[in-house]
């Protein structure tokens, strides 16, 4: 129980580095290097590299679009994501979010991530492609055949992301935690997608993801 209980207080020590770097009258000016400066306090969960930390629910997010680090950012600050009781790594990542509130912080650590060499974790679940790929023929308008997303349609890359994540996140999308805001248009698109799969249909579909790297 102690060392679950310190996994977590591990990972809420950023949001006490944040209220130091909130006091920092000078920053460097938005870019690459107040984005590197931004990302140290995302590596305590998130890693030096972006590797992510399947302990504390952390996912990879090295070598995302920035476009689509910059809108979920955005998402937290406005309460679409991270507000949900039944999702606590939001909860935990909301704050952070929040606490860039200068001009170009959100640019700034968005373009460091994407600037992060891409990984593509081990898969842990085990679901049947075969059949997600029946399942994935309705991902394809948004996410691709390839799974590389489509910023038009704010679909991200998808075979990039740490499979329990995925896993995760299209529970969340069912479920209401994330998805339901009536003011997250393509969250809400993303949710009507979800509520067809029960939970071994979703475990296939990712099977079948993990397929496209």
């Amino acid at each position: 129980m102690m060392q679950g209980g310190n996994r977590w207080m591990r990972a809420l020590l950023p949001a006490a580095m944040v209220a130091f770097a909130a006091c920092d009258a000078t920053p460097p000016p938005a870019g690459m290097e107040r984005g590197a400066e931004l990302f140290e306090t995302c590596v305590p969960c998130h890693g030096a590299t972006g590797q992510g930390d399947a302990d504390i629910a952390a996912p990879a997010i090295a070598g995302l679009p920035q476009w689509y680090v910059q809108e979920q950012l955005m998402g937290f600050q406005a309460g679409f994501r991270g507000k949900h009781a039944d999702d606590l790594p939001g909860l935990r990542m909301r704050p952070m979010a929040v606490s860039l509130n200068r001009d170009g912080d959100i640019e700034s650590v968005s373009e460091y991530v994407a600037s992060l060499e891409a990984t593509y974790p081990a898969s842990t679940l085990h679901g049947n492609a075969g059949r997600g790929a029946d399942s994935y023929v309705v991902c394809v308008t948004c996410h691709g055949e390839d799974g590389l997303g489509n910023p038009d349609l704010h679909a991200p890359p998808i075979v990039q992301m740490h499979d329990w994540y995925l896993l995760n996140q299209l529970r969340n999308f069912k479920s209401g935690a994330r998805g339901a805001h009536p003011e997250d248009v393509w969250g809400g698109t993303m949710r009507v997608n979800t509520l067809v799969l029960d939970d071994q249909a979703m475990q296939d579909v990712i099977a079948y993801v993990q397929t496209l790297r």
